[in-house]
């Protein structure tokens, strides 16, 4: 079970850090865990990779729509604000992965950050977990993927230049709306739209694989902005993307339902009128992990639309100087001197 270390105080009165953008009004809770494993397998067909790492347990960028708000009611807490404001760190993360990748049966798969939880939300300036991740993937050059919505990733564009150089590495900035007003109401905690594409800017201008995930999207409510995002993406470096259907299992459509009727009132019934569209009629799927059925007739539209504007701007294509050659190595004293 988490233990407790700041409630109040906590690490932001003692330790100094910059949070790009005004925070939210939320108090805040952080609890460190000594957690038993680190590296998740996944077999689920709706999720595009195998291995994982969550260096945290909820997460402070509070998007209404998570689908990952139900894990923490395993630990006793809720879906709600407690996944919000009650964040778990875990510790011990980059000792359980240098053990894991330092066993024989590790092949050096590609690891990604993170499943669950975005690695480079606000405590990851204090704790520094995902970084101290990404250095022991570095000093065993095994290839690795994230996925964030977090500027604070621009922190660490010295590492994840060095990991694109001698491994592969590709960052995804999750981007579901174009404008800033609409973004800070659904994802209140998050960086806002415009720095996410200075993000990657960045990260692209230090030669760093980007991608856009424009994910979810929410039918009624940001679909009409697919074109624009992609298009801004492409303008700042992104040469990949992928979309992604909004899913609201279990406890998470009620927070969802309220975050959507206090932000919109005079489009609410419209934007779940068209959610039900590729739904089959209904809102949402029964409980936390099933899987994506029954989209419709909309949503083949919407990825219609996706793909053209993908050809279009050249998105997707074939990366010709993308590392395709097996670069993991488990590091020995003596190697490290001299690699």
């Amino acid at each position: 079970m988490p233990r407790l270390i700041s409630n109040p105080p906590n690490p932001w009165e003692t330790v100094h850090a910059e949070w790009l953008g005004e925070p939210p009004p939320a108090e805040l809770e952080v609890f460190e865990e000594d957690a038993k494993s680190i590296l998740s397998e996944n077999d689920s067909p709706d999720i595009g990779f195998r291995f994982s790492v969550n260096p945290y347990r909820g997460c402070f960028h509070s998007c209404s729509y998570c689908y990952a708000r139900p894990t923490h009611q395993y630990l006793g807490w809720g879906a709600g604000t407690d996944f919000d404001r009650k964040i778990v760190a875990k510790v011990n993360a980059p000792v359980l992965l240098r053990a894991e990748m330092s066993r024989r049966s590790w092949k050096g798969d590609t690891i990604v950050f993170s499943g669950v939880t975005d690695c480079y939300q606000p405590v990851e300036a204090t704790y520094a977990l995902t970084r101290r991740c990404l250095e022991v993937c570095a000093d065993f050059r095994n290839p690795v993927g994230i996925v964030t919505k977090g500027a604070l990733i621009r922190r660490d564009v010295d590492l994840l230049a060095r990991l694109a150089e001698e491994a592969d590495c590709g960052v995804w900035i999750s981007t579901p709306f174009a404008d800033d007003p609409t973004g800070r109401a659904v994802e209140p905690g998050a960086s806002l739209p415009s720095q996410r594409f200075e993000t990657m800017r960045i990260l692209a201008r230090a030669g760093i694989r980007v991608g856009v995930a424009v994910a979810p999207v929410i039918p009624g409510l940001n679909d009409s902005h697919i074109a624009q995002i992609l298009q801004r993406a492409r303008e700042s470096g992104a040469r990949h993307a992928f979309l992604q259907p909004v899913r609201l299992p279990a406890e998470v459509l009620p927070v969802f339902e309220q975050r959507i009727a206090e932000a919109f009132p005079d489009r609410a019934n419209r934007i779940w009128s068209a959610i039900q569209q590729i739904r089959g009629g209904k809102k949402n799927e029964s409980q936390f992990g099933a899987r994506m059925t029954g989209l419709g007739p909309r949503w083949a539209a919407v990825k219609t639309l996706f793909h053209a504007e993908c050809r279009r701007l050249g998105l997707n294509a074939e990366d010709p100087e993308r590392h395709h050659r097996t670069t993991f190595r488990r590091p020995t004293a003596q190697g490290s001197l001299f690699e």
